[in-house]
């Protein structure tokens, strides 16, 4: 069981997705309207909602999940927390997302996508990990159909995918505004990269930076942040 921030706890089962960095990185990289209406595209255990309503207390998080023990930890998760009017998990498929969610419903979408390609499943490798159900086409057509006109999509991912990213996001009308670019320490290669793009947003990239330790191994200030220490 993992404590978060404001009392909220996060139970993840065995063969599920855990409380990753990446996670935390992309719930501090989130900037949300007031009473947003956020979609989570594969949400697992409903961490990122979680740590989302611990964050804000006008949100409300819809989660989408194809794994069943991922979607009924997340219903767990969220029972635990009284957040039953905040938060809920569809276990569904977001590749046929326009079956169940209406277009242009949401204010944000979320996401920690998976970053593998396919092979063989095994209990260390979950189906969360792996993008044979959710690659980066199916994606950016799930985020774009259910955002309203302005809404944003974040989403955590590799740099080395980051040209794959802009493109599709760009074909489906996601413009990328904000991206962040995470090192461990300023000495380290960049690790992962954060986007931020806007449904019909016009051109113009942020760019930002950070690392996560100091060249002494010390948590740096945006570590501490992202953690809440």
């Amino acid at each position: 069981m993992e404590t978060l921030h404001n009392g909220y706890t996060l139970h993840t089962p065995s063969g599920t997705f855990p409380l990753s960095t990446d996670s935390m990185l992309l719930a501090d990289f989130v900037r949300l309207p007031k009473n947003a209406a956020v979609l989570d595209l594969g949400s697992g255990c409903g961490t990122l909602g979680t740590l989302l309503c611990a964050a804000d207390g006008s949100c409300r998080v819809t989660g989408v999940e194809i794994d069943e023990t991922a979607h009924t930890a997340a219903v767990e998760n969220t029972l635990r927390n009284g957040l039953h009017d905040r938060m809920n998990s569809i276990f569904g498929d977001l590749r046929q997302l326009s079956s169940y969610i209406e277009a242009a419903t949401f204010s944000c979408c979320v996401s920690n996508p998976p970053y593998f390609s396919a092979g063989a499943l095994s209990a260390s490798t979950p189906i969360a990990r792996h993008t044979e159900c959710c690659g980066t086409e199916d994606l950016f057509a799930a985020a774009a159909h259910a955002l309203k006109y302005g809404g944003d999509f974040f989403l955590v991912h590799k740099p080395d995918y980051l040209a794959q990213l802009c493109a599709c996001a760009v074909q489906h009308r996601l413009e990328p505004k904000r991206l962040c670019l995470v090192r461990h320490s300023a000495d380290k290669p960049i690790s992962t990269l954060l986007l931020q793009c806007r449904k019909g947003g016009k051109p113009g990239l942020k760019l930002e930076e950070l690392c996560l330790f100091e060249e002494n191994g010390d948590p740096s200030p945006a570590y501490r942040r992202i953690y809440h220490l």
